[in-house]
């Protein structure tokens, strides 16, 4: 019986490698915001799983909102212009803002996501990233914190996908050419 596993070429990151990197960053951002109350802005739909486990990892007070922002659609690549489906609705003037996402690649919508929540009178914004292509960057941005400097192969699991499936695997492992290739 096939399963999403068998789409899987290799396991980049396991789900204990994740899990101790997620505890580390929690462990940092709790001390570079101590004392201070954090607004947590996760990009769904592929942050959720990243920004759940990183909640329970930062120590302080923390208010959670999401934003749905894509610039993929179905495709593997960007289309270059990002489209916000949901905003957030917590008033963040003055507030501490943590933008979460699950990968930067081309950072095109990280970019212009932490470009519109600055422009809102935010105290700070710090940007967070479970994955990070640097190589396959266009925009000019690097996250605050990443969990992982990962290369430039389609991967897939814990929150990321491709076209809507494979979010659920509980690692990220890269995707065999032949699914993707098979759309096009």
């Amino acid at each position: 019986m096939r399963t999403v596993h068998d789409d899987v070429k290799k396991v980049l990151l396991t789900r204990e490698q994740i899990d101790e990197r997620v505890a580390e960053l929690g462990a940092q951002i709790s001390k570079d915001y101590a004392g201070k109350e954090i607004v947590m802005i996760c990009l769904l739909s592929g942050a959720a799983w990243f920004a759940t486990d990183l909640s329970r990892a930062i120590e302080n007070d923390m208010r959670m909102d999401f934003m749905v922002a894509s610039s993929y659609g179905n495709g593997t690549t960007t289309s270059g212009n990002v489209k916000v489906s949901l905003d957030v609705r917590t008033d963040i003037v003055n507030k501490h803002v943590l933008l979460v996402d699950d990968i930067i690649d081309t950072g095109t919508t990280f970019k212009a996501i932490s470009d519109m929540l600055s422009s809102r009178g935010v105290a700070s914004i710090k940007t967070v990233a479970l994955c990070d292509k640097k190589e396959r960057r266009t925009a000019e941005i690097e996250a605050d914190y990443v969990g992982f400097v990962i290369p430039d192969e389609f991967v897939v699991g814990f929150g990321l996908d491709y076209a809507g499936n494979y979010r659920n695997l509980p690692y990220i492992g890269v995707l065999k050419p032949e699914v993707y290739a098979r759309a096009h």
